[in-house]
């Protein structure tokens, strides 16, 4: 016998081990082959989509993307036939406000007095797909939500609210605020207006001019921030009608044609006692006001540059030169890169800021870091889409010169470019840069 019984048992026991150790190794292979598989990041049949790069749609709600399809089906049917010949003759369609009440996107966050009750997301959505049409139609949703409706709900007495959001929320009548003066803009602290209390009438007396106030012209009450004996800023409704109130047109605007500007005249205006806004004093009370519209700024001017650069990508497809379309060049396609991800990066960005605001955890620095990219990089794209078009980029039938044109003021107001940054500064520093103590 060329093997004992023994060496022959630890041979057999020799290869067993070789063939579990092997079979292991087999089975562990598998196995980390189906994990590796299973933790890959990759859908396997995924498609990117240019249209929603980021896949925003995947993280709305049933309820946002029911809104938002609903009211883009307006702005597009509605909206976007008007707006042409609107912004050539500077006309504002004052219908366009009961058709939004109508719709209830007028003080959409607002819950009950007629209003929708919706979250901020929403809210923000219904921003974007108006003002992927015009800033201007935006702005006067935006003044009529935020800066009216806000204010009243969030600083009012319920006698004012019962009086005002409904009317306001179905679009029957239309307001203005007025913070901003001929000789103050972005310090608002300094506000020349006044308003002088009258124990006997139980009235104010206010005194004093705004400016550059989108829907003055045709604003039916007006939230008017005044400076009151005592130093403190306040909040009053005014009424058109009341004897010494104007609200005349500012002439002349290349932007924002679509909407009212104008001025709140106030020559020894008497309001009643009870049109104070009771609940707030200081600078408080309009920085609330103007973070609430900053927030669907930021959301509102993606959706011009999102128009913008859907026209200049479907324009260098159509466009041949040299024998080619246009987008097959490389600095064209370069451009439609850079504007697809600044939007995309944009968008979840306002989404994440407004899951924040429902869930009361937003800070005001994150309003003001969103409305200064928004708007920034939103101008950036419309100019570099307005180039892509060559000439016809300043023809008006093409849309993307009058974008640039509203941007230029978007960019501006509610806080301009610089001054957001300083507020973004005095957070990350812990110093204020806006005076310089002597």
């Amino acid at each position: 016998a060329l093997f004992s019984r023994g060496s022959l048992i630890m041979a057999l026991r020799s290869v067993s081990r070789l063939l579990v150790n092997s079979q292991r190794c087999v089975l562990f292979t598998a196995s980390r082959s189906q994990k590796t598989a299973a933790a890959s990041p990759w859908g396997k049949n995924t498609q990117f989509n240019w249209r929603d790069a980021l896949d925003l749609d995947g993280l709305l709600t049933e309820e946002e993307i029911m809104i938002r399809d609903s009211f883009r089906t307006y702005c597009q049917e509605k909206l976007m036939p008007r707006i042409l010949m609107a912004n050539r003759n500077e006309v504002f369609h004052r219908e366009i406000v009961s058709e939004m009440g109508e719709l209830g996107v007028l003080g959409p966050t607002i819950k009950g007095y007629g209003c929708a009750g919706t979250s901020y997301v929403a809210y923000g959505l219904i921003a974007r797909e108006v003002e992927r049409v015009d800033s201007g139609y935006r702005s006067v949703m935006s003044v009529q939500s935020s800066l009216v409706m806000h204010p009243i709900n969030a600083y009012g007495t319920e006698e004012q609210k019962e009086k005002y959001l409904p009317r306001l929320a179905r679009g029957e009548i239309l307001g203005c605020f007025g913070l901003t003066e001929p000789n103050h803009g972005s310090g608002p602290g300094s506000m020349e207006t006044r308003a002088k209390y009258n124990p006997s009438s139980r009235t104010f007396t206010l005194t004093g001019s705004k400016t550059w106030i989108t829907n003055s012209p045709v604003a039916d009450i007006c939230v008017v921030w005044a400076k009151c004996e005592d130093g403190k800023v306040r909040g009053f409704i005014l009424e058109r009608g009341m004897k010494g109130l104007s609200t005349p047109k500012i002439e002349g605007k290349f932007s924002l044609r679509a909407s009212a500007t104008g001025m709140i005249i106030m020559d020894e205006v008497e309001v009643p006692e009870e049109n104070l806004l009771p609940k707030v004093s200081g600078l408080a009370g309009p920085f609330g006001c103007l973070n609430n519209a900053r927030y669907g700024i930021a959301w509102g001017a993606l959706g011009a540059a999102e128009f913008c650069f859907h026209a200049a990508r479907q324009y260098t497809l159509d466009r041949i030169q040299f024998g080619v379309p246009l987008a097959r060049n490389q600095l064209i396609q370069k451009k439609m890169a850079d504007m697809l991800t600044e939007i995309a990066i944009g968008l979840q960005s306002c989404l994440q800021l407004g899951r924040l605001i429902d869930e009361k955890k937003a800070a005001p620095e994150m309003i003001s870091m969103l409305k200064r990219n928004s708007c920034g990089k939103a101008l950036d794209i419309a100019r570099q889409a307005r180039d892509m078009l060559g000439g016809n980029g300043i023809a008006d039938e093409y849309h993307i010169i009058r974008h640039v044109m509203n941007l230029e003021a978007v960019n501006t107001y509610e806080g301009t470019h610089d001054i957001h940054a300083l507020i973004l500064g005095r957070a990350i520093t812990g110093l204020q840069s806006f005076t310089v103590d002597k």
